[in-house]
């Protein structure tokens, strides 16, 4: 009898299970290469198929279903934004329609930089490079991420939109994209529902897995100031002096110039370590070195506190 109980809660648990899969899967994606990234954004409510649950996955994908998935896919918005006047999609596209299911997508596509062509019509069928394009650009509104400095080699290269070959080539070393078995890229092919749903996946899962670049600290603009001091008659110490925001920042002596009698010298900021937490006091801060007492000390002209290092700093002793 125990034995019995077992077997029918262990039936239950597959038909459970099995339902479960049914209930996320289109009917027409079945044996798809992206069936289950497909199976996956539609239970993220990312996907939805027509009125008979079918996803057509081989069908072209037009631009109206393009940038739909990308701005829902990556989950982009105009939240921060407040505007004066409420924005249409005829303000950016005039071939779009205002009412449209849409309308919103290709409103926030635009004022975030998924460069759509201004001249877009809802059902203009994207292709790879397009899709490609846009779909980088919305990854690049979640951060700024850091890529192996390499140029992926395309069969097809010659056939790429210029305007388009970072982005591409950004995705294929993320390995969002990949090639062809005879290393093509097929720029100019439709892109199909199937094989946009599979980009977009992988595209949220880099975002999701990847840590951007972090923001360097606020820099600030200093006034420095430089006095001369002699060693003997040989040698002056030169020692230049500012305040910063907090005792996290530090000034160093980047490089000495020389020009006719003068010795040029060029200071830039140490940025604090984002690791730490500084006391928000203003501090001052000096560095020194030596010169010929030949030569006059001084500043360059403009000072630039955007030549900023996270290296330690130097400190007059």
């Amino acid at each position: 009898m125990r034995k019995r109980s077992v077997l029918i809660l262990t039936l239950v648990a597959m038909m459970l299970f099995t339902l479960g899969q049914t209930v996320w899967a289109f009917k027409d994606v079945k044996n798809d290469v992206n069936e289950q990234k497909i199976a996956e954004l539609k239970k993220l409510g990312i996907l939805s198929g027509d009125n008979n649950d079918r996803f057509n996955p081989q069908d072209k994908l037009t631009y109206a279903q393009g940038v739909s998935l990308i701005v829902k896919g990556l989950d982009i918005n105009i939240d921060h934004i407040r505007f004066i006047k409420a924005p249409k999609a005829t303000d950016y596209f005039p071939n779009l329609k205002d009412d449209a299911w849409y309308a919103d997508a290709f409103i926030i596509a635009s004022i975030n930089g998924l460069e759509i062509p201004q001249a877009v019509k809802a059902n203009d069928v994207m292709t790879r490079e397009q899709f490609a394009h846009h779909l980088f650009k919305a990854m690049m509104t979640k951060g700024d991420y850091a890529f192996i400095e390499i140029f992926m080699l395309l069969d097809d290269e010659a056939d790429v939109n210029k305007d388009y070959m970072d982005s591409i080539q950004k995705l294929i070393i993320s390995k969002v994209i990949t090639l062809d078995d005879t290393n093509k890229f097929l720029p100019k092919k439709a892109i199909t529902r199937s094989e946009a749903a599979g980009w977009a996946f992988d595209a949220i899962q880099f975002v999701k897995e990847t840590t951007p670049i972090p923001d360097l600290p606020e820099q600030p603009t200093l006034d420095l100031k430089l006095s001369v001091t002699a060693v003997n008659s040989d040698v002056n110490k030169v020692t230049v002096s500012a305040q910063v925001p907090h005792p996290g920042y530090g000034i160093r002596i980047s490089s000495i110039g020389f020009e006719g009698d003068q010795a040029i010298i060029y200071v830039e900021t140490v940025l604090p370590d984002p690791e730490k937490m500084y006391p928000q006091v203003i501090t001052d801060v000096q560095v020194s070195t030596f010169v010929d007492a030949k030569l006059k000390p001084v500043l360059p002209a403009a000072f630039d506190s955007s030549e900023a290092s996270t290296g330690p700093a130097i400190i007059a002793q």
